[in-house]
């Protein structure tokens, strides 16, 4: 017998071999029955496949919609929006905050006239939307609504998702803007204007997949969105909304890193764990416990040495994906640790999405490795380690407390660091980067954005300012002024804005004013 020791990035030893002993926890629960360990439809893909998305934004809104319309006409079957730095942090093109950063990581969108150029020729009613956008995602969906009630779509018809998740903004990546209470109270009136108004809307996408690009394990990704989860739930209690209502327009976004069984077992069990929060916290409609997940895969495994291996890198994860039971799905190019991805390595990615569906067979049967004696004993290890640490943020009062208390944030750090030490010591080998090294350097063309954009964004903003009716808009952001103050929703006064050519930045300030910002 082997005596070597092998340890997962989440602490979990895996033994030589698995029998049934290891797995006496085994959930026989059916798909799409309580606690949706399995999957949560019966059929799982042989009713209907994962949407495959490409998340896509660059530039200007017009050259963004040219990649919408080649990545439509390659078979994707939702679109998922990248936004500019400026345009997550509430700023302007014009902002002197903004200069450089016009975009650059994603497409600036100032007014409803950019979100128009975003989607032309694309009927809103017929696609779904991902906008992965946080402090500004109310904003962003006021211009989406305004733009699909243009179009003369019917709202009730109209599908997307909003991160709109800022609790992991506080804890891992930075791009906030207000306080955490005005952040909860914007996110509560999402959820309930939504509810009635959007009603196919998914209101947040409570993110693990920016815990685990900031260096926290599987175990920790879980367990610190799943807290996340709770406190947005609670939140919402709090407001007077039904769970029942809400809880079925929550959904999550997970990270798919390349350690393919425990990115299988931690899926599988992030939903057994969800269905007995949502149960614990009063849900009794099925729908609404069930935790429905948008996976992308590993940003942070990309490697800018020998960039062609991601291409391995990234069907391994989409396989972890796909076996995990993911409802949509977004594959990386294998050029992005260098720059954002070119046509070629988006087309790439998709159709690793597209053989994995229709050539591996994976998609044949519900939960291929359920029974497994090592991914079913997997599952309940990582589910014993995210209950463990779920239990501690609940002791200090949740994860907004966890998160004031810097609890979160000094966890992650932690376990990047050991991460990291352990490339160093090459006990983690890193294809092309600390072992299998090339002295040869491939040269990839990267994506250039033009430097030019900050001024068409500045040119366009000062035309449509001119050409408004400022007297309008100027009334209308004194309006949301006062509703700030007061306990009433903010998404109708906001579309009003929007639909009156208040700008982003115009917006967001008017809140500055009255909520504060988070240092």
């Amino acid at each position: 017998m082997s005596t070597k020791k092998i340890i997962t990035d989440s602490g979990i030893e895996i033994k030589e071999t698995y029998s049934k002993n290891d797995s006496i926890n085994y959930d026989e629960s059916s798909a799409g029955e309580f606690p949706f360990t399995r999957g949560v439809q019966s059929s799982m893909y042989r009713g209907k496949l994962w949407t495959m998305r490409q998340y896509a934004g660059f530039s200007t809104a017009e050259e963004s919609n040219k990649r919408y319309h080649y990545l439509l006409n390659q078979g994707v079957s939702g679109l998922s929006v990248a936004f500019d730095l400026p345009t997550q942090i509430g700023y302007d093109s014009d902002h002197p905050l903004a200069d450089g950063e016009v975009g650059k990581v994603g497409v600036a969108i100032d007014s409803i006239e950019d979100m128009e150029k975003l989607f032309d020729g694309i009927q809103l009613e017929k696609v779904s939307t991902s906008m992965t956008i946080n402090s500004t995602g109310f904003i962003l969906l006021a211009f989406y609504v305004a733009l699909a009630k243009k179009q003369g779509a019917d709202l009730r018809n109209i599908s997307g998702t909003i991160q709109n998740d800022i609790l992991k903004e506080y804890a891992a990546r930075g791009t906030y803007i207000y306080p955490p209470k005005p952040s909860m109270r914007i996110i509560t009136d999402i959820f309930e204007w939504c509810s009635k108004e959007l009603p196919k809307w998914n209101t947040i996408s409570i993110s693990g997949y920016h815990i685990r690009e900031a260096g926290s394990t599987a175990a920790q990704e879980i367990a610190f969105t799943l807290s996340n989860g709770k406190a947005y739930v609670k939140a919402a209690l709090e407001k007077g909304l039904d769970i029942n209502v809400f809880g079925k327009r929550l959904s999550f976004f997970f990270n798919a890193h390349n350690n393919l069984f425990e990115e299988v077992a931690k899926f599988r069990a992030a939903r057994k764990m969800w269905a007995s929060i949502m149960k614990d916290l009063g849900a009794t409609d099925d729908k609404a416990m069930m935790l429905r997940f948008h996976t992308q895969t590993g940003g942070s495994t990309l490697t800018a040495q020998q960039p062609k291996n991601n291409i391995t890198r990234v069907t391994i994860q989409t396989i972890a994906a796909v076996l995990g039971g993911t409802q949509s799905l977004h594959t990386n190019g294998y050029d992005e640790a260098l720059s954002l991805p070119t046509e070629e390595a988006a087309t790439i990615a998709l159709r690793t999405q597209q053989i994995v569906a229709h050539e591996s067979g994976m998609a044949d049967t519900v939960d291929p490795l359920a029974g497994s004696y090592f991914v079913e004993s997997l599952t309940s290890e990582i589910e014993k380690k995210a209950s463990e640490i779920i239990d501690t943020i609940d002791a200090m009062g949740g994860s907004v407390t966890a998160i004031e208390n810097g609890f979160i944030q000094d966890e992650i750090a932690k376990s990047a660091y050991e991460y990291q030490q352990r490339i160093e010591s090459k006990e983690k080998i890193i294809v092309g980067v600390n072992s299998f090294i090339s002295s040869e350097h491939e040269k990839i063309k990267g994506l250039k954005i033009d430097e030019e954009i900050q001024k068409t964004q500045t040119d366009k903003l000062r035309l449509l300012k001119s050409s408004r009716n400022n007297e309008r808009a100027n009334s209308i952001l004194e309006k949301l002024a006062a509703v700030a103050k007061t306990s009433e929703n903010l998404m109708p006064t906001v579309i009003e804005a929007v639909e009156n050519f208040c700008t982003l930045g115009e917006i967001a300030d008017v809140l500055r004013k009255e909520f504060g910002e988070y240092k």
